[in-house]
C-alpha cells in the first residue's frame, strides 16, 4: 500500500503526491495565500510550497539560477544566513513537466541555531536540515519554492547516523530527500491561471 496520496494544492491548480501522514496546516491556522504548508503528524518535519515573484535577470543558467537560489534562501532565513551551511546543490528534473523545459535546482542545507538564541533549550533543535527546490517559470515571472524543513531535536534522532561532512544523512534527512523526489516525479500544474493572478497581488 502506498504511503503517498495525490494531493491538490492551491485549490487543485497544482497536484503532487505527499505522504499520507502529513496534515494541511491551513486547517489549523492561517497560511498566506501564496503558500501551502503540510506538517508530519508523527514528527517535526514540514513541507512548504511557496509561489513567489521571480528574482534575478532574464534567462537561465547555473550562474543566474544559482544567484536566485541564494536570494531565496537569504529571504527565508533572514539575518540568520550566517548559521546556514549548504552541502549540496544539483539540477533537478520534474518528470511530468520535462517537455516544458523549466529549470529546477535543489539544495540541501543545515541551519544551526546560535548558542543561547533560544529561551527553551530543551525543545530547540540541535540543527534543522532543509531541502529547497526552486522551479523557475520564467514566462509566468514566477519562482516556485518547495522546502522541506527537518528539525533534529536531541533524543529524536541518532546523532551517530548524521555526518554530512562524510555524506551520512541519517534517517530524517533521507526521508526528506525521498519525499522531495516523489514531489519531483508527480508535480503537475493543472491551471496556469494561478500565476496570472499571482502577478496582480
Amino acid at each position: 500500500m502506498s504511503k503517498y496520496r495525490s494531493t491538490p494544492l492551491y485549490g487543485g491548480a497544482i497536484t503532487c503526491d505527499l505522504p499520507k501522514h502529513f496534515a494541511d496546516v491551513s486547517k489549523l491556522r492561517q497560511v498566506p495565500d501564496n503558500q501551502e504548508v503540510w506538517i508530519d503528524k508523527d514528527g517535526f518535519t514540514s513541507i512548504i510550497f511557496e509561489i513567489t515573484e521571480r528574482v534575478g535577470g532574464p534567462g537561465s543558467g547555473p550562474e543566474i539560477d544559482g544567484r536566485a537560489m541564494t536570494t531565496h534562501l537569504e529571504d527565508m532565513v533572514g539575518s540568520d544566513i550566517n548559521t546556514v551551511k549548504i552541502w549540496n546543490t544539483a539540477e533537478t528534473e520534474f518528470s511530468r513537466m520535462q517537455e516544458l523545459k523549466h529549470p529546477a535546482y535543489t539544495l540541501i542545507a543545515t541551519q544551526t541555531p546560535n548558542a543561547g538564541h533560544s529561551s527553551d533549550q530543551s525543545s530547540a533543535p540541535d540543527f534543522t536540515a532543509l531541502t529547497m527546490t526552486l522551479l523557475r517559470l520564467e514566462e509566468q515571472d514566477t519562482d516556485i519554492l518547495i522546502t522541506i524543513n527537518v528539525p533534529h531535536i536531541r533524543g529524536e534522532y541518532d546523532a551517530e547516523e548524521v555526518d554530512l561532512e562524510l555524506g551520512k544523512q541519517g534517517k530524517l534527512i533521507g526521508d526528506a530527500v525521498e519525499i522531495a523526489a516523489r514531489i519531483w516525479e508527480t508535480f503537475v500544474i493543472k491551471d496556469w491561471g494561478l500565476f496570472g493572478e499571482s502577478k496582480n497581488h
